[in-house]
């Protein structure tokens, strides 16, 4: 026999009563029924139960052990009773006696049980993560990321792409966040970096000839953490193409997304119809450019039925320049109650409040419009403004107002609660949607041009575009978002040498500094560089939405904590002196 197992955890069925085994697992629960000892014996595949009686050699032992000891029992297959068989256990129809255990790793007292679902602080889940992914649940979601990225790789193939990797250690490139430095000991006073993505490298590849390629990459980013978002590395099916435009890329990733969802998603829908919502139109509809169309709501500008008209905090604000006024509808949210309910909502996010209008049954029968907005406009202007909306009795409005760029985001999360509060979000399905059309670049609060996305993305236009103002470029660049989170991000490639420098110039990088950043490629795309694009996905952000997790830490093994420090191996750490001189760096000392 096998110097630990016969058989896994998982594996003894009804077919085996009578056959002597061998097991070994952790202790993962102990019960003591009067002189009858049961050990529920759990290992990767399953748990099985052993029990152990007071004629048995093995109950001294047994009576000794400590939740999550490690130990090999030998014993006989049995029957349970009949009133005793656990259904929800593929082994629930037998147990096994116990002849003979060992204990291979004993366990001291654990800071936290993996036995049952006691919501513990996450510093100590961090800290001793390798009991927490011993519990079920952070367990399968390990598991299910292991074959969301197996599924991935076979449904790339299929699709005819080649897996290649790309360097780890490479020379800083502007991604929009910052990067991660590595010292030279060869080279004193120069770093390396971390790749915040292959970008380079795989177009680089397409320029090599090679025309679709993928990987499954880490990348690396000095960010401050979200509940989404990991702060320091996190991976992304990578891919690029050559020849294509971004209806070709799409149609790509469709199958490739669409099937993962529907293989993984627990039953819930996956919607087939990807819309493509320009960026400026997301903005307005959702005030977000990753939307959650699981929510019905699209908010509408209303500015005319203000302006002039006898709210004056409105119609002041509207004889500013670049303002305007959009209003939220709340289907069924026609109450005084909910009404302010969402005026605490907007002052948590900073507002002094927001402005509503109720509409419900008059004593005549007639729908009439209520409070102090609909008291200031009077019944012309809300009743149009209710046409507008297409709402009935029974029905709201909200209303925010100033610059979009200072109100959206609040106005997006105020659609976002409005719509969970009133039960119009649909949580049994998974839409999808390409937000296209995003503005090449952005004016930074010192008013410099800066890129607003992907800088190495093809103006719309090409040259021609690049002549005019800058902030009116859009860039043939596309992001994809499903539920409310951005799952991929991707760009039809600037291709060009004379459209590459022309488009950095404008925003502040000079010929000489491309060359020397981006040497690599510039040289490159002068020796024939085809047409060209890609994307990449986030494999956590996918597998946290298939997991239906809030916290993308609760589907990565060995995440950072909230403060990007590994509270398991006690990273960052102070390097040794030795190391330091090795490098030829020194600490300034902490302010």
């Amino acid at each position: 026999m096998h110097a630990y197992r016969s058989h896994t955890c998982g594996d003894l069925k009804a077919a085996n009563a009578g056959d002597t085994v061998r097991l070994s697992g952790w202790v993962h629960r102990k019960r003591d029924h009067g002189g009858v000892l049961f050990v529920d014996l759990r290992d990767h595949y399953g748990m099985t139960q052993v029990l152990a009686d007071s004629d048995s050699p093995a109950f001294a032992a047994m009576d000794r052990l400590r939740a999550e000891t490690v130990i090999r029992i030998d014993g006989r297959v049995k029957m349970r009773d009949a009133s005793l068989v656990n259904a929800k256990l593929p082994t629930g129809e037998i147990e096994v006696y116990v002849t003979d255990i060992e204990v291979l790793g004993p366990a001291d007292e654990l800071p936290l049980p993996v036995f049952g679902d006691q919501d513990y602080p996450e510093e100590t889940r961090l800290a001793y993560r390798f009991l927490d992914l011993r519990r079920d649940s952070l367990h399968n979601n390990i598991m299910l990321r292991s074959k969301v990225i197996r599924s991935i790789r076979n449904r790339m193939w299929d699709q005819d792409f080649t897996e290649f990797q790309t360097p780890i250690i490479t020379a800083s490139s502007p991604e929009g966040a910052r990067d991660f430095l590595v010292p030279s000991r060869l080279h004193p006073g120069k770093f390396y970096a971390l790749p915040q993505a292959p970008q380079q490298f795989k177009q680089l590849i397409m320029v090599a000839g090679f025309d679709k390629y993928f990987q499954i990459a880490p990348c690396f980013r000095d960010e401050d953490p979200r509940a989404d978002r990991s702060p320091t590395d996190f991976y992304q099916l990578d891919m690029e193409m050559s020849f294509v435009r971004q209806e070709d890329v799409f149609a790509t990733v469709q199958p490739v997304i669409q099937g993962l969802f529907e293989e993984f998603g627990k039953g819930r829908r996956v919607d087939a119809d990807w819309p493509l919502i320009p960026y400026a139109e997301s903005l307005l509809k959702y005030g977000t450019d990753k939307p959650d169309l699981r929510n019905p709501i699209e908010m509408q500008v209303v500015s005319d039925h203000f302006r002039g008209s006898g709210f004056g905090i409105f119609a002041k604000l509207l004889e500013q320049d670049g303002t305007q006024v959009r209003a939220i509808p709340a289907p069924k949210g026609g109450s005084r109650k909910f009404a302010d309910r969402m005026n605490a909502f907007a002052q948590q996010q900073g507002l002094p409040g927001m402005g509503y209008i109720i509409w419900r049954k008059a004593e005549d029968g007639s729908t009439e419009a209520a409070g102090p907005i609909a008291k200031a406009l009077g019944a012309d202007k809300t009743e149009a403004i209710r046409d507008q909306l297409g709402l009935a009795e029974g029905d709201a409005a909200f209303f925010l107002g100033g610059r979009p760029d200072q109100f959206e985001a609040v106005a997006g999360r105020a659609r976002t609660e409005i719509g969970r509060e009133l039960g119009l979000i649909d949580e049994n399905q998974f839409k999808f949607a390409w937000i296209v059309d995003f503005p090449m670049y952005e004016k930074t609060d010192d008013g410099k041009i800066d890129f607003s996305h992907n800088p190495f993305s093809m103006p719309q236009g090409g040259m021609e575009a690049l002549q005019g103002d800058p902030l009116a470029v859009l860039g043939y660049q596309y992001d994809l978002a499903c539920n409310g989170y951005e799952l991929i991000s991707g760009a039809i490639r600037n291709h060009t040498p004379e459209v590459m420098f022309k488009a950095f110039e404008l925003a502040g990088y000079p010929a000489s500094e491309v060359e020397k950043r981006f040497g690599g490629m510039v040289k490159a795309f002068r020796y024939g560089a085809p047409p060209h694009g890609g994307c990449a996905a986030g494999i956590d952000r996918i597998v946290m939405l298939l997991a239906d997790e809030a916290n993308i830490r609760e589907v990565i093994m060995f995440p950072m904590n909230q403060r990007a420090e590994d509270l398991m191996m006690g990273a960052p750490s102070e390097p040794t002196n030795e190391q330091m001189r090795d490098l030829r760096l020194r600490a300034l000392p902490k302010e």
